[in-house]
C-alpha cells in the first residue's frame, strides 16, 4: 500500500492550501481516510476524517477552516484548508484505514507527509 501525500508549502498567514493524498494497493472506496499533523514537540493529532459514506468530521481547531473530501475515482482524498494561521504550520500525513483485498482484515496504512508552514 503507497499513500503520496503532496500540495504542501510555505504561505502567509490567511492563504490557502490545498492537500492531496493519492493511494494504490487498497480498495480505497472501502477505505476511511484520515489527515494527521505533526509539528516538533507536539503529539501527532487527527485533522479530519471522511468515511466511507462521506462523512466528515474536524478537529476543534480547524472546523470552519478545512474541509477532507475524496474522489473515490481518483483514489484520492484533499484536505483544503482555508484562513491558515501559523499554528497550523506541521507535517500533514494522510493515513488509510481499509484492506488490500475483499476479504481481508482492515489495516491502518500512513503516508510519508507533506510539509506545511504558515507564516505570520
Amino acid at each position: 500500500v503507497q499513500l503520496q501525500a503532496c500540495g504542501g508549502g510555505l504561505v502567509q498567514a490567511g492563504e490557502f492550501l490545498r492537500l492531496s493524498c493519492t493511494a494504490s494497493g487498497i480498495i480505497f472506496g472501502r477505505s476511511a481516510m484520515n489527515w494527521y499533523r505533526q509539528s516538533s514537540g507536539k503529539q501527532r493529532e487527527l485533522v479530519a476524517s471522511i468515511n466511507l459514506g462521506g462523512g466528515t468530521t474536524y478537529a476543534d481547531s480547524v472546523k470552519g477552516r478545512f474541509t477532507i473530501s475524496r474522489d473515490n475515482a481518483k483514489n484520492t482524498v484533499y484536505l483544503q484548508m482555508n484562513s491558515l494561521k501559523p499554528e497550523d504550520t506541521a507535517v500533514y500525513l494522510c493515513k488509510a484505514r481499509g484492506r488490500t483485498w475483499l476479504m481481508g482484515p482492515d489495516g491502518d496504512y500512513w503516508g510519508q507527509g507533506t510539509l506545511v508552514t504558515v507564516s505570520s
